[in-house]
């Protein structure tokens, strides 16, 4: 998903605003859960979003996401924020999220979501980096 940050996205110092951004994550990483578990999807919670680089007017946003695991009816959800400036000629990873979503029934109940059978080493990371991190969340 890609968007570009207009003067409408921007603080008093022409930064984008956190909260925009979090709603552009939330739409990526809802578009992604739905993909994979082919039903509608509801934002169950935010892990964290990190800020790493301010994001500025008229740059160029990227948002990739994936689904790094699903449970029985929940599923997390990584987003990586890419962040280029055609002005400087960079591009530089700004922001990491980690949600999770529920797949549910035209109802609105939870539904069992699909599986996720890693294949690469990079999704076997992700894998079971999302298991420490539900662990992490159940506890408290």
């Amino acid at each position: 998903m890609t968007e570009l940050v207009l003067p409408h996205h921007t603080n008093q110092l022409g930064n984008l605003l956190g909260g925009q951004l979090m709603h552009w994550i939330d739409i990526c990483a809802a578009i992604s859960s739905a993909k994979h578990s082919q039903r509608v999807c509801v934002t169950a919670s935010v892990d964290r979003i990190d800020f790493h680089y301010p994001i500025k007017l008229g740059n160029v946003v990227t948002l990739i996401a994936a689904v790094n695991r699903a449970f029985k009816t929940s599923m997390e959800v990584g987003v990586k924020v890419f962040t280029e400036s055609h002005k400087e000629g960079t591009r530089i990873h700004s922001n990491t999220a980690y949600l999770t979503f529920v797949s549910v029934d035209d109802n609105g109940k939870p539904v069992d979501t699909l599986e996720i059978v890693p294949e690469t080493d990079e999704e076997k990371r992700r894998f079971e980096e999302a298991l420490q991190r539900r662990k992490k969340r159940l506890a408290g």
